[in-house]
């Protein structure tokens, strides 16, 4: 029996974030002034419409994010005039991610089940220093700058003893990073769903504002049967994200993190990563392709893990339960939340993911002598899987420094375009939403109306704004959208809109033939009657839209 330090780390970021396709959800170390590349040069050729291809949810690009590579943002020209324009420098944003579990264990009697892996807060991006800098110029002392946070339970009958104060520590990448170790809920609360709520405020008693998590979902205990459908929310779905924790003896002080820090998989008592969990094709993986699949993960499958925010990734394994020390061989059911397991390398079917101290490496398993189907695991090849959710709220404040709370914050769930051609409108579904916000295509403001705190309506700008006064492109055009406050707060979203080139129609000499030889005079006559028609139709669209403000 040998331990073998784990050298080798795939850089295989693009698999790690396929789930968006231009871009989401790490705190990338690249040089933030990226995130908004130059537009494409305009390209004159063909027709181009309104109503383009909207890119949403999983599919969409994003202003930066935990686990998601740098998306093509859109930077046209700045507005003159104008003091809130969406596209200030990227390098100004300021963002807040909450790292959490999909589950929680209840807490009976007077005993504490601490939320394991424990809630994590960072707080990124330069328009914290540029915060900070104003507040300086102002006279302010140091500790009116410093960022302070609480968190609790979402229950208004948390009392301040319930409430958890963080600590943030400034990390190397120019993060701010603090966790909640002692969150825990008791058996009084009868709900089987909550969220965490996180308070953030100045040391001049200034409120940031307040950011709640992802619900999670509360659970007695860890199911050990097989998981049906009917229990589909407990298990490991392919493409989702999970955190790995050890502990030994049922030790709280004990517990270790599978964590990646500057690149090396480490062993941390405090900070946990979030990683990709993916199944792997069988037939692929033998010849080295890796092709994702579908699915619940299951145990005896090939799985890749990839660090969602770095992008390195351990080797092909094999997920193995375990049971009392021993990894079962010839389990094939589905893996569950807070499951004991055990994590097999594929091209060295001896070794096992392990940790020796706060060291990642590779553990020779002797296979047991009276049961082939099992394998003696050492205590540092248990790992428990749990699956995990990262939430974040990206903004812009300027150089104004505003005064007010962020929160609430709105956040855009589903677009529905209505209309086409040269006038189409776009209805915005999402929570939060108020009569203070303008919806923003780039770096143009669309004419926009509030219907309810869930729906907003707008008319999509001319796609001659972001071309030079071009309206005949030949390239796609993508913008991102977001919303601004009346008072110039910008929120960041990860939808976007894009415009696409139409099809040409076929020039009038091959018109007129394919008709059957038309005059040319009836042609023309035809070419003046679609541009009455579409010069209608945009008005008709206008009036209603205005219509509508005016209910």
């Amino acid at each position: 029996m040998s331990a073998e330090p784990i050298m080798d780390e795939l850089g295989i970021a693009d698999q790690g974030r396929r789930e968006t396709s231009t871009t989401q959800p790490g705190f990338s170390q690249a040089d933030p002034a990226l995130f908004y590349p130059p537009p494409l040069s305009p390209d004159p050729g063909s027709t181009l419409t309104h109503l383009g291809t909207l890119l949403a949810g999983h599919d969409a690009p994003r202003t930066g994010g935990w686990g998601r590579s740098l998306d093509l943002g859109f930077q046209g020209s700045q507005l003159l005039g104008t003091t809130r324009e969406p596209v200030r420098e990227a390098h100004a944003d300021q963002s807040v991610t909450i790292l959490h579990a999909k589950v929680a264990q209840k807490s009976y009697g007077t005993e504490k089940r601490f939320f394991c892996p424990p809630p994590c807060v960072y707080i990124s991006g330069h328009g914290w220093r540029v915060m900070q800098d104003h507040l300086k110029a102002a006279g302010c002392g140091d500790s009116v700058y410093r960022v302070c946070g609480y968190m609790c339970l979402d229950s208004s009958s948390q009392s301040q003893a319930d409430t958890f104060k963080l600590v943030f520590d400034e990390q190397p990448n120019s993060r701010m990073f603090a966790c909640a170790k002692s969150l825990f809920i008791s058996d009084q609360d009868k709900r089987k769903h909550f969220c965490l709520l996180l308070r953030l405020f100045l040391g001049n008693r200034q409120e940031v504002g307040s950011f709640q998590s992802r619900m999670i979902k509360v659970i007695s205990k860890p199911s050990q049967k097989r998981q049906s459908m009917k229990n589909a929310d407990l298990c490991i779905s392919s493409c989702s994200r999970v955190a790995l924790f050890n502990r030994l003896r049922s030790q709280t002080v004990s517990t270790r993190y599978l964590s990646v820090d500057r690149g090396a998989f480490i062993a941390s008592a405090r900070q946990w990563t979030a990683f990709t969990i993916t199944l792997v094709q069988e037939q692929h993986a033998d010849r080295g392709d890796f092709v994702p699949s579908e699915g619940f993960i299951c145990y005896g499958r090939v799985v890749q893990l990839v660090c969602t925010e770095s992008g390195v990734a351990l080797p092909l394994m094999v997920i193995r339960k375990v049971n009392k020390q021993h990894a079962i061989l010839d389990v094939d059911e589905p893996v569950s939340q807070l499951h004991k397991c055990a994590f097999q390398f594929r091209d060295d079917p001896q070794s096992y993911l392990s940790l020796s101290n706060d060291i990642i490496i590779q553990h020779r398993a002797p296979s047991s002598g009276r049961d082939p189907g099992r394998v003696v695991l050492n205590d540092g090849s248990c790992w428990t899987i749990i699956g995990v959710e990262a939430v974040e709220f990206t903004f812009n404040q300027g150089p104004a420094c505003i005064q007010t709370p962020v929160t609430p914050f709105p956040v855009m769930t589903g677009l529905e375009v209505n209309g086409g051609g040269h006038v189409a409108m776009l209805e915005i579904q999402g929570d939060n939403l108020s009569p203070h916000l303008k919806v923003w295509f780039g770096n143009r403001e669309a004419e926009t109306m509030f219907k309810s705190p869930k729906s907003l309506l707008c008319v999509v700008p001319d796609v001659s704004a972001f071309s030079g006064g071009w309206r005949c492109l030949r390239r796609i055009i993508t913008v991102p959208l977001c919303l601004i406050r009346s008072d110039g707060l910008i929120y960041r979203t990860s939808f976007s809109f894009t415009y696409t080139p139409e099809l040409q129609p076929p020039p009038p000499s091959i018109r007129g033939v394919s008709g059957g030889g038309k005059r040319d005079g009836v042609m023309e006559g035809d070419e003046q009657d679609d541009s009455l028609l579409e010069t209608i139709h945009q008005e008709f669209t206008r009036a209603n839209f205005h219509l509508f403000m005016q209910s």
